[in-house]
């Protein structure tokens, strides 16, 4: 397979490393500032920035690649790029996380929320620890945290907050959000009342997890339209 980075950062190097492991060739690595053709690419994968990750997606609809995207930070632009997909027949997966634990750990987050929704003693918080070289916080899977537990129904937002406050008084998921040495990636959900703890919690050893799932996502959306996820991917939804 034929792939493009859009982004040449530590995961870009990370992918392309796994890549060619695997036998595949990466025949565009983009910095910002470099122009590239889409020539022979069979997939592209982006972990850009926020300002240039729009560009990128769209250009890749226009040209018709398909495009998995990890950046994050661009998502109040998500529904326009998911109309113009459609519109151009395109073929896209964003996800805020690739590693397959971590996507995982979705699934099993959504569904303790609905074991705990009828519990409303039970308070829930959100920690994320990173790298301090992350740019954005909350981190996207965090936010996606969120999300899973406000499906469920007795949440209704999510709140950025310095501390875990559990006692909400409107309805809002305290997120806090901590930088720290090179740590690749730590969530912990936490309900908890007067009576106990649940502690639900995953850690990223290093990047390679989510390098490797970005690249089964790539892998596995050639030769497919439409806008999926990486629980399409890993037949989990």
């Amino acid at each position: 397979m034929k792939i493009a980075l859009l982004g040449y950062g530590k995961m870009g190097q990370a992918i392309k490393k796994i890549a060619q492991a695997q036998g595949h060739e990466i025949v565009v690595k983009k910095d910002d500032e470099i122009p590239f053709s889409f020539q022979g690419v069979d997939v592209a994968i982006d972990f850009s920035l926020p300002h240039v990750a729009v560009s990128h997606i769209t250009r890749c609809f226009n040209e018709g690649i398909p495009v998995v995207s990890g950046t994050t930070g661009w998502l109040d632009q998500y529904e326009t790029m998911i109309a113009l997909c459609k519109e151009k027949n395109g073929s896209f997966i964003y996800a805020s996380n690739f590693s397959i634990g971590v996507n995982i750990f979705f699934e099993i987050n959504k569904k303790l929320a609905q074991y705990m929704a009828p519990h409303p003693s039970y308070k829930v918080a959100i920690e994320e620890i990173h790298h301090t070289q992350k740019l954005d916080a909350p981190s996207g899977t965090a936010i996606t945290l969120a999300e899973g537990i406000i499906d469920a129904g007795q949440y209704t937002d999510w709140k950025e907050t310095e501390n875990a406050s559990y006692i909400i008084e409107d309805h809002s998921i305290p997120i806090v959000s901590k930088r720290e040495g090179t740590v690749p990636g730590t969530h912990i959900v936490t309900y908890k009342n007067e009576i106990d703890t649940l502690h639900l919690y995953h850690e990223a050893h290093s990047r390679l997890g989510f390098a490797q799932g970005a690249l089964v996502a790539a892998l596995w959306l050639v030769g497919k339209k439409g806008v999926f996820s990486m629980a399409d991917v890993l037949n989990i939804s």
